[in-house]
């Protein structure tokens, strides 16, 4: 029996197998991730009833608000019924906004998602781009730049990044759009169909909303584009530098191959790094825009996950990072899929 079952699983393709194994972790991984922050969380300082009720509360009251949230019962009951609503799609009610959290998760993902994924698209064009013109026209004036980039970039804090540029574009020359929201406040959005405003207002046909939206994400775009582009760009020179350098890269040139042809090969061989850094940088600014967002009055989901910690907001934060796990897993699960398509021989 195991070996049919070995055969027929050898029998599918190497994607459909790297998908369903990766599910297969998933269950395990997200019943960890509630179980671990559940009772991290908890050890957050301040009483969410007080923080509601505020400090002239008396003990009684707080005590009813207590009992009404649940925070009365011991951890362990907290963390089971905590358990079975989640797996009925209920991540509870934010103790902050008074709404079910799935609704504030849904209204401010799309805010998130479409900044990381414009982000990530110049990230990885200005990256890849500067590391290997660097490397093939080596001791260059791109050479050198990138050289001082490199240094910089990692050093220069995002939010700093971000109040030079409102000050030069916005304040100073007038250029770019006032740093507050996604759109102008005088707009409405366009209908819901994909929560990416450019995208939607596309979709609308308002090419008003359209360029208003891409006004607003200029400078964000680029505060995070410039701030994390180093790191893939020294990761990228490092890896392509080896491959130009080698011996399949010699011979093609000594055979007269086109030096694009070559580059677009020694390229490819050197995907597999560069899309585990670009999978890292997707995951990780889910997170770590929270003060490009606060800057710019975003609206997305880290001001949101702040604004859980300040206020003790339980289900909020728990429901944020319940949210942002499933996200990261999923830039895992395509960023071994993608490793199958640009490399074969490797194993997931």
């Amino acid at each position: 029996m195991l070996a049919a079952f070995r055969s027929r699983w050898d029998s599918l393709p190497r994607a459909l197998q790297i998908v369903l194994g990766r599910l297969a972790l998933v269950i395990p991984q997200m019943f960890g991730v509630l179980l671990v922050t559940f009772f991290l969380i908890r050890l957050l300082p301040g009483d969410p009833a007080i923080l509601l009720l505020g400090n002239m509360a008396t003990p009684d009251a707080v005590a009813q608000l207590r009992d009404r949230l649940g925070l009365n019962d011991s951890v362990w009951t907290q963390f089971v019924s905590y358990v079975g609503n989640v797996l009925h799609g209920d991540l509870g009610v934010s103790i902050f906004t008074s709404n079910p959290v799935t609704v504030d998760l849904m209204e401010r993902a799309p805010a998130t998602l479409e900044l990381i994924f414009y982000a990530m698209i110049l990230t990885v064009v200005i990256g890849v781009v500067i590391a290997v013109v660097s490397v093939v026209r080596a001791g260059g004036p791109v050479d050198v730049a990138s050289r001082i980039y490199g240094l910089a970039a990692g050093a220069i804090p995002d939010f700093w990044i971000g109040l030079l540029l409102i000050y030069f574009f916005f304040t100073l020359l007038g250029w770019a759009a006032a740093p507050f929201g996604r759109i102008d406040a005088m707009m409405s959005p366009p209908p819901y169909v994909t929560g990416f405003l450019t995208i939607d207002s596309l979709v609308a046909g308002d090419l008003e909303t359209f360029w208003s939206a891409v006004g607003r994400l200029l400078l964000p775009v680029l505060t995070i584009a410039i701030v994390n582009a180093g790191a893939l760009m020294k990761m990228t020179q490092s890896i392509f530098a080896g491959v130009w350098r080698s011996d399949f890269v010699r011979h093609a040139r000594a055979c007269g191959v086109p030096e694009r042809v070559i580059i677009r090969a020694a390229l490819r061989n050197s995907l597999p790094p560069i899309i585990t850094m670009i999978g890292f940088l997707v995951g990780f600014l889910l997170g770590a825009a929270v003060l490009v967002e606060t800057i710019f009055s975003w609206g997305g989901l880290g001001q949101y996950a702040v604004q859980a910690v300040m206020n003790s907001d339980y289900p909020a934060l728990q429901g944020f990072i319940l949210v942002a796990s499933a996200f990261i897993l999923v830039v895992y699960l395509v960023v071994d899929i993608l490793y199958e398509l640009v490399d074969p021989r490797i194993r997931v």
